[in-house]
């Protein structure tokens, strides 16, 4: 395996296009792309400020979930 890195431009559509010659040709392979987040930490800590607590008004209720079907044991 081979880690290429890159730099790329996300267009104003939202979509990031690569081409990447990478010196083999007509075979399948499995490819992983990492977008790191654009927030940094300090806007994180500014995002939980101002959104914790924010349903304090309107809770979020877990309503009662039923019984499981009752199976006959595996053997």
């Amino acid at each position: 395996m081979e880690a290429l890195k890159l730099k790329a431009h996300i267009g104003h559509d939202g979509i990031l296009r690569l081409d990447v010659p990478v010196g083999i040709a007509d075979v399948d392979c499995d490819v992983i792309v990492t977008v790191p987040p654009t927030m940094t930490v300090d806007e994180w800590h500014q995002f939980v400020d101002r959104t914790a607590g924010s349903l304090v008004d309107d809770p979020i209720e877990r309503l009662p979930q039923g019984e499981y079907e009752q199976r006959d044991p595996i053997i």
